[in-house]
């Protein structure tokens, strides 16, 4: 059974018309464009440069037989394991301020899924001021305190997952289960936006 049968016509018509670009194919990025694909969307720019190793697998929507693929074509295959009907572009390349924007030029709503804050912060430079909304992640290490980890609304057009605090290091690993509640959240706004509901 699909997951549009759960859809009205006007849900479906919506998401199945939108393209979300997904910045980083880690452990955000690949799940959030899993849990998307359940949800009914169905085109997607996504882009990463890095491959698949053996410490992805305890968060990231990747297997064993993947290591050492790029990410974005593992991703890929992954994506149409759930839904094979998807319109999948695919950059293996190194986001920067000088390509950002062109990169997700066509996409009504972009995710960030990178690991790195000073990335974190050249993707929102690149891409809101032009207006098109952003769903940002920060604070999502370690374990427990789901309840912690929120979306907001933080001015126009970029909303904020996360518990704003817990980030990895100071003895804080990225495990899959908060991982997974923080992009399950950052999925969840790409769709609420997309429909036009209440974050």
């Amino acid at each position: 059974m699909s997951a549009n049968t759960y859809l009205t016509e006007r849900e479906r018509r919506i998401l199945e018309s939108a393209k979300v670009g997904i910045a980083g194919a880690g452990g955000l990025g690949s799940n959030v464009s899993m849990l998307l694909v359940r949800a009914g969307i169905r085109k997607f720019v996504i882009a990463d440069f890095d491959e698949v190793n053996e410490s992805n697998l305890n968060r990231q929507f990747f297997f064993r037989g993947q290591v050492g693929e790029k990410k974005v074509e593992a991703l890929a295959r992954n994506l149409r394991l759930v839904e094979q009907d998807l319109e999948l572009e695919l950059c293996d390349a190194r986001l920067t301020g000088g390509n950002v924007a062109e990169v997700f030029a066509g996409c009504d709503v972009v995710v960030e899924a990178f690991d790195a804050a000073e990335s974190k912060t050249m993707l929102l430079d690149a891409l809101l001021p032009s207006g098109r909304p952003v769903v940002a992640a920060t604070g999502l290490a370690g374990w427990g305190r789901s309840n912690e980890i929120k979306t907001r609304k933080v001015g126009r057009n970029l909303v904020l997952v996360g518990d704003q605090s817990r980030g990895v290091g100071d003895g804080l690993s990225p495990v899959g289960t908060r991982v997974m509640i923080a992009a399950a959240h950052q999925a969840n706004a790409v769709c609420a936006l997309l429909l036009g509901e209440e974050l």
